[in-house]
This record gives C-alpha cells, sequence and structure tokens, in this order.
C-alpha cells in the first residue's frame, strides 16, 4: 500500500528547520494571513500549486520538496546508508593546498585596500559638499 505524502506537514517540517515561527511565515505569505491560517495550511493534505509556489519562494525550497519529501522513506534511506561509525572512519589525512597564513595576509591587505578607497571616496565626497555649500 502507498503511503500519500502529506504536504502540510512537509511545510511545517521544513519551516521548523529552517527555523521559522508560523507567524513569521504568515507575515511573508501577506496581509491575508496569520498564524491561526498557516496552522490549518499544515494540516491539509494537499496544497494548492499556486499557494504552494508563493510558500517555496518564502522558504527558498523547491515545490518539489513540500510534493515528494516521505519522511519515512528518507529514514530507510538514511538508516541503510549510515553505519555506526561510518561518520567517524573517515578522518583521513587532509592535504592543505595553500598556506592559511598567506591567505590571512591576502584578506589583511584586500581589507585595507578597501578601507583606503572608501576614505578616498569620502573626503572626494567632502570636497563636493564644501563646493555646494561656498556657492
Amino acid at each position: 500500500m502507498e503511503q500519500k505524502i502529506h504536504q502540510g506537514r512537509n511545510v511545517k517540517r521544513f519551516r521548523e528547520m529552517l527555523n521559522i515561527k508560523q507567524e513569521a511565515l504568515a507575515y511573508d505569505l501577506g496581509e491575508d494571513w496569520n498564524q491561526k491560517k498557516i496552522s490549518m495550511l499544515e494540516q491539509k493534505d494537499v496544497i494548492e500549486d499556486n499557494l504552494l509556489k508563493q510558500i517555496s519562494a518564502v522558504l527558498k525550497i523547491p515545490v518539489e520538496a513540500f510534493q515528494n519529501f516521505d519522511e519515512e522513506h528518507a529514514v530507510n534511506i538514511i538508516a541503510n546508508t549510515f553505519h555506526e561509525g561510518a561518520v567517524a572512519n573517515n578522518s583521513g589525512y587532509i592535504n592543505c593546498t595553500f598556506n592559511p597564513i598567506d591567505k590571512i595576509v591576502q584578506i589583511h591587505e584586500e581589507k585595507i585596500a578597501l578601507y583606503e578607497r572608501m576614505l578616498k571616496e569620502k573626503d572626494e565626497m567632502m570636497q563636493r559638499l564644501e563646493k555646494l555649500i561656498d556657492k
């Protein structure tokens, strides 16, 4: 027996994963929305496509994720893919291809150059303002 995907529950899962409150989602969806309406939406088995597109845009998650995500299926994949200690056993030697100190120095020099450009632009702006005041 094929289990039907509950789109409302998927909206709730993704919203919670993103740590977004119902009130915040309601605010982003527009004036017609409030926390209670979001709660009712999350209880619906199927959500209209145009509404799913709006929610998708707000949460920045593809519409297909709401339509196709099946928690049970995902848990089965994870359980069958990862075994106890699988992550811990992957602690091999990492070969760094750049010198971190050189990168820090490069970033520092870029920051100084940016600061100098900003000071120059500020000075130019002050000169223009002084000319405008003198007129």
